[in-house]
């Protein structure tokens, strides 16, 4: 008997391998999972940048409608990238568009907004990336979609492209809109 399991004991092996290979490759390696969909959106009151202000908490400015809320930073070219789909979003007027700068000097940040144009209605300033880190934050650019009642429904990784902003976002922040 055990040496029929000595034979049979690689053959389970391969098996269980294969069988994560199989999972593995059925799955989007762009798509992270997050704990936080479908949950409330962390607490917080971040300062505005300085000569920005209003600041943005997510009591006041992240209920009651939809939004799009962008991590970014002037040190990113990734954000750089994503920039004028963030301001054509924002010409569209589907949704409010609020920024969290974090990993960056204020001076930095007010610069490229002058530079590149500016697509948010808020910016919070997360001087100690406590906020990313709530956020769950692996770099920039991340985007979150938050429906009225302040609950996280979407986590974009990585710059909106303009087919991510048709395909994806706008469909489902049209049917959080109308829901």
């Amino acid at each position: 008997m055990t040496r029929k399991l000595v034979y049979f004991l690689p053959l389970l092996v391969v098996a269980v391998l294969l069988g994560f290979f199989i999972v593995g490759l059925q799955r989007d390696p762009r798509e992270l999972p997050s704990v936080l969909l479908d949950q409330p959106v962390p607490e917080f009151a971040l300062p505005g940048l300085p000569g920005r202000e209003p600041p943005l908490t997510e009591k006041a400015d992240l209920q009651g409608e939809v939004v799009l809320l962008n991590f970014f930073g002037s040190w990113c070219a990734a954000c750089l990238q994503e920039h004028p789909v963030l301001q054509r979003i924002q010409d569209e007027g589907l949704v409010p568009v609020h920024g969290i700068a974090f990993k960056d000097q204020p001076d930095d940040t007010l610069r490229w907004l002058k530079r590149h144009g500016d697509p948010y209605d808020r910016i919070g300033y997360d001087t100690t990336n406590r906020i990313a880190i709530e956020f769950g934050i692996t770099g920039a650019p991340e985007t979150f979609v938050i429906d009225k009642a302040g609950v996280i429904r979407h986590k974009q990784i990585g710059p909106i492209t303009d087919r991510i902003w048709a395909e994806t976002l706008r469909p489902l922040i049209e049917d959080l809109n109308e829901g």
